[in-house]
């Protein structure tokens, strides 16, 4: 029994996490390369999520989270109750909410002290991002975000570069974003991955990609399209090289656990308010609405996360 949970509760998160946060890294790739057939997409995805994937279990004798599970060690009984995280999770994505996966999956194997560390760390990461957002567009928009520069890139030869540039940036913040995340996905299997292990998980994670890239992202991608030129290619690469440079620089400063998706969430609103103070300040009301509304179901995510947590550690009393 304590053997099924183990897999069941890695397929689960994995499904789950990818199928949450995935569009946080890849949402922008996914709407700039539509008319990319989604193979190729996945493809590319794939063997940057291997590389890193193998760098980390190597260098980090079998830790595939880079040591973001160093303190949260796996249980000696896995009850049923542990699945309850990872199938609220799945449940929640199919409603678009884009809840923190960070806090639904590993505080089920946290303790307080260290929930109030990764709290801590994702409320300090949401303010960074909307103030370094904010600033970077006040200084870029009109140069980059404005129709008439967009149109200009469209009948220029500079578009080579920049789908060049968009898919470097997107390896890069893929690969930060699979630091961060490993931990969600595999805190149901063992510290020190045997071979076998590795190869195994490997083979669910493409597979739920695949998937996912099949269908363009779900209902969760909703958040990525609404928002002003995530569409044009040269707004998404500067939207995911911010994003990589805000894991890399905060999100590895310590290993403990952060949810990527208030950065995601943050980086969104600050980017999103810049531009229409400068280019649409008609479209400002709508910005907050929207910028709102996401937040808001950030911390319905948040609210439902403290819920279940609760109602796990109620069946630990009781067993």
């Amino acid at each position: 029994m304590e053997l099924l949970v183990l897999y069941v509760g890695f397929i689960l998160a994995a499904y789950a996490v990818i199928g949450n946060d995935v569009i946080q890294t890849l949402g922008t790739f996914l709407t700039s390369n539509n008319k990319t057939h989604w193979t190729v997409l996945w493809g590319y995805a794939s063997a940057i999520l291997i590389g890193t994937l193998l760098y980390g279990w190597y260098f980090y004798n079998g830790d595939v989270s880079y040591d973001r599970l160093d303190k949260i060690p796996l249980p000696e009984t896995l009850n049923w109750w542990y699945l309850i995280a990872p199938l609220s999770l799945l449940i929640i994505t199919r409603f678009g909410i884009p809840v923190s996966t960070t806090f639904l999956i590993l505080s089920v194997f946290s303790s307080q002290q260290l929930i109030e560390k990764m709290v801590m760390k994702s409320v300090y990461g949401y303010a960074l991002s909307v103030v370094s957002a904010f600033v970077l567009y006040l200084l870029i928009a009109k140069l980059f975000e404005s129709k008439k520069s967009i149109d200009k890139l469209e009948q220029s030869n500079q578009k080579k570069f920049w789908i060049a540039a968009q898919w470097g940036s997107t390896a890069f913040l893929w690969s930060q974003w699979l630091i961060q995340d490993f931990a969600n996905i595999y805190v149901f299997l063992p510290r020190d991955l045997s071979v076998w292990e590795l190869v195994g998980s490997i083979v669910v994670i493409l597979l739920i990609m695949a998937y996912i890239f099949k269908n363009r992202g779900g209902k969760i991608q909703e958040i990525v399209n609404q928002k002003v030129n995530t569409r044009n290619i040269r707004s998404a690469t500067i939207i995911d090289l911010c994003y990589g440079l805000i894991l890399f620089l905060y999100g590895n400063y310590n290993s403990v656990p952060m949810s990527t998706t208030w950065t995601f969430i943050g980086i969104l609103a600050g980017r999103e308010i810049a531009i229409n103070y400068l280019l649409n300040k008609k479209q400002l009301k709508n910005s907050y609405k929207l910028i709102a509304k996401d937040f808001a179901k950030v911390n319905i995510g948040l609210a439902v996360s403290i819920f279940i947590v609760y109602v796990i550690q109620l069946f630990k009393t009781m067993s």
